[in-house]
Parts: C-alpha cells; structure tokens; sequence
C-alpha cells in the first residue's frame, strides 16, 4: 500500500527501493518507527537520501559516502524539511530500516514495523511542516493497521539501544504525540 495525499499532504512522490521484502507470512504490522538521516551528515537538501535508499549514491560524491554506499538499507517513507513525502517502500512490504532491533521483547522490528525517516540530526529541531506530515501519516496507518498505536510508536534509540540514537534530542515526542490525539 503506498499513501496517497491528502489535505495535510499536498504531494507524495513514489521512488521505489530494492533494498526491501516481502514481510513474514501472518506477521501483522504493529509497530512505527521514527527516524533521522541527512546526507552528508547535518546537511539537509539534494539528492543524497534518495540516491541511498535506491543504491544510486555516488561514493565518490562526498568522504562519507565511500564507508555507506553499499548499506542495502531503506526507509517506508522520507520527510524532507519543508514537508515533502517520499515514499520509498509499500506499507505492506518489509523495508529494511531497523536493523538489529528488539520491541517489548520481540526482535527483528523490520518484519512488524513501518520506518519512517526525518530530514534531520539527532540535535537539530525538526520543522513544523515535517511534524504535520508525520502526524499526517501516523493518523493514516493507525487507521489502515490498528495494531500501531500510541505505545507501539518509537524511536530507533529505543529498538537498537547503544546502536542508534535517532530521532534524537531535537524530536519532541510531547508535541508529536499532543498532535497525534488532536
């Protein structure tokens, strides 16, 4: 299932990811992870991100490219600063966007979980318009898939601890979920 827009998503661009499966037979969707990413590092803009989810990113473009551009991982969805949505994987599929990651005891958060990445740092604020798309999408698949609800919405920092630590300090998960339940 890919999202369609709506009156909180003016435009949702479709850019398919190889890097991404079918899901366990009988594995319900019950999980929605938040996460950061910008390429190069605490740059925002360009074509950095979509070219890593889709295998296309030059490591010749920028240093740090040359240690990831053959990670092989993806993302359900991207959400640029100004709010724009790329979705990358169906909701339906297993993108690979966790990786080594326990929930509430129950490991390999890819098979159960929908990855949604933020344009952003673990320091920097996010921006409005990425918090009503978040929340946009949020409300969609709470509706589509009833097994995601508040408690089942988290940070990467809390599947793979002492691995990852996104979204970070600068995603205020007070005014998200205040958003959510508006």
């Amino acid at each position: 299932m890919y999202i369609k827009a709506d009156h909180w998503l003016s435009e949702v661009k479709h850019i398919p990811s190889p890097y991404c499966d079918q899901r366990p037979d009988q594995t319900p969707i019950s999980l929605l992870v938040v996460h950061n990413i910008s390429l190069p590092p605490g740059q925002y803009g360009g074509p950095y991100v979509e070219q890593f989810f889709t295998g296309q990113l030059d490591p010749n473009a920028h240093p740090f490219f040359k240690v990831i551009h053959r990670m092989g991982v993806s993302a359900h969805c991207f959400i640029r600063r100004d709010g724009e949505v790329i979705q990358f994987v169906p909701f339906n599929a297993r993108a690979w966007h966790a990786g080594r990651s326990s929930f509430a005891g129950v490991d390999r958060c890819n098979d159960y979980s929908i990855g949604i990445e933020l344009e952003g740092t673990d320091w920097d604020s996010y921006s409005q318009a990425q918090y009503q798309a978040l929340v946009a999408i949020t409300k969609a698949l709470m509706t589509t898939y009833p097994d995601i609800t508040l408690p089942r919405i988290t940070g990467h920092q809390y599947i793979a601890p002492l691995r990852k630590t996104d979204p970070g300090l600068g995603f205020d998960w007070r005014k998200y979920r205040a958003m959510i339940k508006a």
